[in-house]
């Protein structure tokens, strides 16, 4: 009766080594973030999605690039009539204060000297003209958003900086797939316990028990990975549809994705930061350069020979720069004033989740599966190492017998 109860014990101790090992492997692909141990990449472990985020995330934002989101069609979207509405306020705001700093800087006696209605029909004459400038530089911005705004740059530099953002975002989007792994392998380590514990039953060699934890080990890992993807495409049989499990989520995970990616990484915020502390930030100050200097030139009109005969030809070009100086100090302050309508307008989200939906199966594999394809065999090597391992403790400790 003893040994009936060891037998009996076989497959549940399956279902815990098939339960433990998918837990040990979902962990590991995640984490750690940093490497830890003695020497990168050997002695030592770091979770496989933040060891290989350069490249997942290259994948991901080909994905999101090529598929899913551009940049001209978001900026499109944006009205620059009301970016000037929204501005407005704090235009008028600023003209005053720049314009005093700009002429104290670069000419303090003549512009003390210029009488108190002079300058408040220069004020006046710049307020008037501030929507029609920052429209008008919207419009420039918007038909070169291309050459200032890099928005696979932005996202590939939010995943590699922060890793842990790109893990949240593979354990958000599938959450469901990674239980599913978890879980599964409790239900396969049980099936495949029985049919080790009918084998042992009748052939009691010492390497049978080893030698099938190394097989439910491998077995269910690589089962419940592979359940994930495959197939593809549904397929009937009898009753039910077969499909895999990620795929068939399509819709709820679209709506997962936008939400992560439009809260946290592809939002308003992050664009204008991007578009005015970026790479391609100097081409931004072009535009902005120019429209000024345009602004300013059509603001002097008629009176710009005798201004430039009082101050000179230099000094006039001087206080240009200077006045585009300031107003790209000021921008960031003043770019808060229209996150709330940008972002509304973009609709990131929404759009990110429209054509998430309509992507292929193969597409939309591409959003889960570079967390397992590249180390795969890890994963699964890892879980024949541990079955193995349980497989000699089960010969040693629970049946005294040795290899």
């Amino acid at each position: 009766m003893d040994d009936l109860w060891l037998f009996i014990s076989i497959p549940f101790i399956s279902a815990a080594v098939g339960y433990g090992t998918n837990w040990v492997c979902i962990k590991m692909m995640c984490y750690p973030i940093n490497f830890w141990g003695i020497k990168p990449p050997y002695l030592g472990w770091q979770g496989v999605v933040p060891r290989r985020a350069p490249h997942i995330a290259g994948i991901q934002v080909d994905l999101m690039t090529q598929n899913l989101i551009s940049v001209e069609d978001i900026f499109s979207r944006i009205d620059s009539k009301k970016i000037a509405e929204h501005l407005e306020p704090v235009i008028l705001n600023l003209i005053q204060r720049i314009t005093d700093e700009v002429m104290t800087a670069q000419s303090p006696k003549l512009w003390e000297a210029v009488p108190i209605k002079i300058k408040d029909r220069i004020y006046k004459k710049a307020k008037a003209d501030s929507p029609a400038i920052v429209k008008a530089m919207m419009d420039d911005i918007k038909y070169n958003i291309t050459d200032i705004f890099d928005l696979k740059g932005m996202v590939m530099d939010s995943f590699v900086k922060d890793r842990s953002m790109l893990v949240r975002l593979f354990q958000e989007i599938g959450y469901k797939e990674f239980a599913f792994v978890q879980n599964s392998g409790l239900w396969f380590g049980f099936l495949f316990g029985c049919i080790q514990m009918v084998v042992w039953f009748f052939y009691q060699e010492s390497w049978i028990l080893p030698l099938c934890g190394v097989l439910v080990g491998t077995i269910t890992n690589w089962l419940a990975i592979n359940m994930i993807f495959s197939p593809k495409n549904p397929i009937k049989v009898g009753p039910f549809t077969i499909q895999g499990l990620f795929i068939k989520r399509q819709d709820e995970v679209a709506t997962d994705f936008g939400l992560l990616i439009a809260g946290e990484i592809i939002n308003s915020n992050n664009i204008i930061n991007a578009i005015l502390k970026g790479p391609s930030s100097d081409r931004l100050f072009e535009l902005i350069q120019k429209n000024v200097k345009r602004t300013m030139d059509e603001t002097v009109g008629f009176t710009k020979p005798f201004v430039t005969f009082s101050i000179g030809t230099k000094r006039y070009i001087e206080i240009k720069n200077l006045a585009v100086d300031r107003i790209m100090e000021y921008i960031p302050e003043a770019m808060k004033h229209i996150h709330n309508y940008t972002e509304e307008a973009m609709d990131i989200n929404a759009t990110l989740r429209e054509k998430m939906t309509g992507l292929t199966p193969e597409q939309f594999e591409g959003m889960l599966r570079p967390a397992f394809e590249a180390d795969e065999w890890q994963l699964v090597a890892l879980g024949a190492v541990i079955g193995g391992l349980v497989g000699w403790a089960q010969l040693v400790f629970v049946f005294g017998m040795s290899l």
